[in-house]
């Protein structure tokens, strides 16, 4: 079934919107990351919601994922494609925006940085 938006922002935000994906793709920004690497990063989403989270990212290009083995148990890596690099900028951005904002309100803080979305900015598809 074809997916109906609005416009592009609503498009994008279709991508990446919700709580987990931002630092899905912020952890993934720094390298390609194993499942339990990103359960260690991210250890209050579960099992259930991070599978969801990495196949909906996959399904919409934005993420590949990589088996590696011949008999289980399987290495599996997930890595940013090209067209996940090309939302580093769009990330950056919001991320920035979000970070003034939180500095204006007094009761609003930013744990982590924009840093893995700086890292999608410097990577080329040959360094991966």
């Amino acid at each position: 079934m074809k997916k109906s938006y609005n416009n592009g922002v609503e498009a994008t935000l279709g991508v990446i919107s919700g709580k987990w994906k931002p630092q899905l793709l912020c952890h993934l920004g720094n390298r390609p990351q194993r499942t339990c690497n990103l359960r260690q990063k991210i250890p209050t989403i579960s099992q259930k919601v991070l599978t969801q989270q990495l196949r909906e990212l996959e399904s919409d290009g934005v993420i590949v994922r990589h088996i590696y083995g011949d008999r289980a148990p399987f290495k599996v890596v997930y890595a940013l494609t090209d067209l996940g690099r090309s939302l580093g900028q769009i990330l950056v951005q919001m991320s920035l925006w979000g970070e003034q904002r939180a500095s204006e309100v007094p009761d609003m803080e930013i744990r982590n940085g924009h840093s893995g979305f700086n890292q999608i900015l410097k990577q080329t598809p040959e360094a991966l």
